[in-house]
């Protein structure tokens, strides 16, 4: 522990020597320069896709409509059965209807033919 005390004072004190030494030298843009261009790929990689799908999703929650059929965050399938504000009535079954935030909408269905449910004879559903 001591060790690691003493290298620290030493390192600390020769690099404050060090700059007294040569103020002029090593100009202080450059060292700023690798910070930068970390957050330019930052924005390009990260940033700059994400508000681009957040900016296509809101487009797409905006453009509900009834009769769309829809999936949510949740993993409920459902047809719009009314736009409220904020909120759409999602009708998931003949007689269960149920109230989802528009924001829980992860996408708009396009007549899958995966997602119909076939109906077996005692009532019984069939996916």
């Amino acid at each position: 522990m001591n060790y690691l005390l003493g290298l620290a004072i030493v390192l600390l004190s020769s690099s404050a020597w060090a700059s007294s030494a040569a103020p002029g030298q090593g100009g202080s843009l450059m060292t700023f320069v690798p910070l930068i261009a970390i957050a330019v790929i930052f924005y390009f990689l990260l940033i700059r896709p994400q508000q681009k799908q957040a900016k296509e999703h809101q487009r797409m929650v905006n453009e509900l409509k009834r009769g769309d059929r829809v999936l949510t965050q949740g993993g409920l399938y459902g047809t719009v059965h009314a736009v409220k504000g904020k909120v759409i009535e999602l009708k998931i079954s003949e007689e269960t209807k149920v109230l989802v935030g528009k924001s829980f909408v992860t996408q708009v269905l396009q007549n899958d033919p995966s997602l119909e449910v076939e109906v077996v004879s005692n009532g019984a559903a069939k996916g």
